[in-house]
């Protein structure tokens, strides 16, 4: 359905329907984050090999989001999220299956490659169709949305460590969270209104005369723009900040500070909190200080968070850096969606390459800091982050928001911005 002159009960119920799939894909993740330290007792892995493990995930996350963009163009973002999502389910719900009943590095490998690819494409999806609700209804929304995704994590976190605190079988968690998850999915999507892209006038229309093969060419073409280049550097710097606690904070708090894996669990609830409240606060803070400043301010957080972390002698001042390392690490991806997605015309390429060069900080770093983290202690491991953060901070410029593409598919959004329609 287009979304141009959708009635505002629809675009609410739109709004609504990305807010909640962002939420459930975090809590889902989460899920599977606090059982990292029960897959390595179970498997009886070293750091490095944990870090290979986890690896899984980001070789699904490349290959989803290599044909993430193409897979959007042919069947619609709300269909890509609906089998994309799914798949994800599966992954998760494949680890459940393989990890206590015959625990196996290659199949639980194999599983968390599903996971990944699922969670990709659906990640690229949801933030076009959530960039395109945000500029039907003409609000800076995509913060939120991230926010959103935090929650979920925050839900998650605390629900994986309750789990644990109280027996439930991995098995069962795992399982139990991923069959809910492909019910609540089909559910949400019913809700969601397809992205209408703007027409294509004079030589974009002469190009498009070559049908399907010219549309392949010119979201390959976006791989050339030096914006969408800087962009995806302050995502990667930022994602890698983000990644690292996703993979590596309950277990580094674990080995390096002393602390059980429930605890571990909680302390990564506490990350995922800060970027929570980083994330909702993150639509005025955009609004009154703009995305340069908020993205050069968010990276020397992160950079004095993770010093704490890694440097600090006690839990307790190490908890302190965590909410740092969280506020600081918030910001980043939803501001890099949003700048990649400020000209309609080929958003979903823009963002999908955004995204791609991000999710190389999941590629890259699990099997870096868990090598480094042998030889040097996962702590010290952790120090490699802080070099692209601060390439995340000199980036920062490039996130400035074109005034020529400020641009809705809604009049009526244009409208209640002030902007000539």
């Amino acid at each position: 359905m287009p979304t141009t002159g959708l009635p505002d009960r629809l675009l609410w119920q739109w709004r609504n329907a990305v807010f909640a799939i962002f939420g459930l894909c975090g809590f889902v993740f989460a899920n599977w984050v606090s059982q990292i330290p029960g897959v390595r007792d179970v498997l009886q892995a070293s750091t490095e090999e944990i870090g290979l493990l986890v690896l899984g995930v980001a070789v699904g996350a490349a290959l989803g989001l290599a044909a993430s963009s193409h897979v959007i163009a042919r069947i619609g973002a709300i269909t890509t999220i609906t089998w994309g999502y799914s798949l994800a389910s599966i992954g998760l719900v494949g680890v459940g299956v393989v990890t206590p009943t015959a625990p196996s590095f290659a199949a639980i490998f194999v599983c968390l490659v599903v996971l990944g690819a699922g969670s990709s494409i659906t990640d690229v999806a949801m933030n076009v169709s959530g960039s395109a609700n945000e500029q039907a209804i003409g609000r800076n929304l995509m913060p939120l949305f991230h926010a959103a995704f935090s929650f979920g994590t925050v839900l998650g976190a605390g629900f994986g460590a309750l789990v644990q605190y109280i027996g439930v079988p991995l098995g069962v968690h795992l399982c139990g969270v991923g069959i809910l998850a492909i019910a609540a999915n089909l559910v949400l999507v019913r809700y969601l209104r397809e992205p209408t892209p703007p027409q294509p006038t004079g030589s974009e229309a002469a190009g498009s005369e070559g049908g399907e093969l010219s549309d392949w060419r010119s979201r390959l073409a976006i791989w050339g723009e030096p914006r969408v280049m800087l962009i995806g550097l302050i995502v990667l710097g930022m994602t890698f900040a983000e990644g690292s606690a996703n993979d590596w904070l309950s277990l580094a708090m674990v080995d390096g500070h002393g602390v059980d894996n429930a605890t571990g669990a909680v302390i990564f609830g506490v990350f995922v909190t800060a970027m929570t409240v980083g994330r909702l606060a993150g639509g005025f803070l955009l609004d009154r200080f703009g995305r340069v400043r908020v993205l050069q301010v968010s990276a020397v957080s992160a950079s004095i968070g993770l010093a704490m972390v890694i440097f600090m002698p006690t839990p307790a001042l190490a908890i302190v850096g965590v909410v740092l390392w969280g506020l600081g690490a918030a910001l980043g991806f939803p501001v890099g969606m949003s700048a990649a997605g400020d000209d309609p015309r080929n958003a979903a390429a823009r963002v999908s390459a955004v995204a791609t060069i991000g999710y190389g900080a999941f590629l890259i770093g699990p099997p870096l800091i868990g090598l480094l983290g042998e030889q040097i202690g996962l702590l010290r491991a952790l120090s490699v982050v802080l070099v692209l953060v601060a390439v995340a901070g000199a980036c920062s410029p490039a996130a400035r928001k074109p005034e020529d593409t400020a641009t809705f598919a809604d009049p009526r959004s244009a409208a209640r911005r002030g902007l000539d329609v």
